[in-house]
């Protein structure tokens, strides 16, 4: 098979690691477009990819610099979704995206309809990974009464006092904090409100909070709606953020200046590469007449990949999506029209070479 060509639109954190992982596999050959081009020094010796000057926010200069490609691929902010996406509709290329937004999501599936390729957006960790393996869970029960996504990008070592370090995108971050939470509630599709429903959350003896984040459920709800009782995302954090977030966002309305607070915190909160990525799917329900709890947990840390030094949350989110655009090429997906991550079933992901990265830890089943 000859080399895929990928167009990744944003040449920040995210889009370096992707370009990273799909050069040097061989297998494809890689332009990076960004309109600052101080972003592209991390890529001058980097093989198979090529890096252009482009304005993101124009959608014909975008079909004009991608013409051609194979995949274009979003690591933007969601607010820029829907003019890569029409970019990749108009050119016929397929399409990949991490956001979380539930808005932009629905304009990608718009597109998506009658579409001669494949749109697949928040194919990242959490939306993505996470709704995979939980799909995958919830198939092997009879019934379930209930299923929990929980995620945290984490600093290891924090020291300040939003127990805290930026790790990605501070506005996607924001955005999952003020913006309404999908859930099933009693077999109803629901919003919930963001950073609250508390709970304490313990994993390999460490202790952690978890509350309401936006975009994590992804299209699962809709997916699982008459088969699941109860579903919610929440994320996972260290005890004594949520309290901080919830004075900066509510008690001050930040929620309605989400730009300056995105500012603050890009001014004020350092960010690392020392990070570990939690990941916990838990279902309990019937099979075969018993009621069993059945769980899904592993930590991805950072490391070297590839000779390259990478945070956890690189790893994670580039991971999946490189695993997507490979599972594309191979046939393993549908070639065109709109795909959930539901769709893409779990065996796949795990063996693939990128997605290989997040191989869980054992799973458990136990009577409750």
């Amino acid at each position: 098979m000859k080399q895929s060509k990928v167009f990744i639109c944003g040449g920040g954190k995210i889009g370096h690691m992707i370009a990273h992982l799909l050069s040097t596999s061989g297998d494809y050959l890689v332009t990076v477009g960004d309109v600052n081009e101080a972003q592209f020094a991390k890529f001058k010796d980097m093989k198979n990819v090529e890096t252009v000057k482009v304005n993101l926010s124009d959608q014909k200069a975008l079909e004009k610099a991608a013409a051609g490609t194979n995949f274009i691929m979003s690591a933007l902010p969601f607010s820029l979704t829907t003019v890569v996406a029409g970019a990749a509709r108009k050119i016929k290329a397929h399409y990949v995206d991490l956001t979380e937004d539930i808005r932009a999501s629905e304009e990608v599936k718009k597109l998506a309809k009658g579409a001669e390729s494949a749109f697949i957006p928040q194919s990242g960790l959490a939306p993505g990974f996470i709704s995979i393996a939980a799909n995958d869970l919830a198939k092997k029960f009879d019934t379930v009464d209930e299923l929990k996504m929980r995620v945290g990008a984490l600093a290891k070592y924090p020291n300040n006092a939003i127990k805290y370090n930026l790790t990605w995108s501070t506005a996607g971050l924001i955005n999952e904090y003020c913006e309404p939470c999908n859930a099933l509630v009693d077999g109803k599709l629901i919003q919930l409100e963001p950073l609250e429903g508390y709970e304490h959350f313990t994993l390999d003896g460490m202790n952690y909070e978890c509350f309401n984040t936006s975009g994590g459920i992804g299209t699962l709800g809709e997916s699982l709606k008459g088969k699941v009782k109860n579903l919610n995302y929440k994320s996972i954090r260290y005890p004594g953020h949520l309290d901080v977030m919830k004075f900066l966002i509510n008690d001050l309305k930040m929620k309605d200046k989400q730009d300056m607070l995105v500012k603050i915190l890009d001014d004020a909160i350092p960010a690392t590469k020392q990070d570990v990525v939690l990941v916990y799917v838990g279902a309990s329900g019937y099979k075969n007449g018993q009621f069993v709890q059945e769980t899904i947990a592993t930590k991805i840390y950072a490391g070297m990949i590839e000779g390259m030094e990478c945070s956890g949350i690189q790893i994670t989110t580039a991971g999946a999506a490189c695993a997507v655009i490979d599972l594309v090429r191979n046939g393993k997906l549908p070639q065109k029209g709109f795909i959930k991550q539901e769709d893409i079933k779990l065996s796949d992901f795990l063996a693939n070479r990128f997605g290989k990265v997040y191989a869980p830890g054992k799973v458990t089943a136990k009577a409750v």
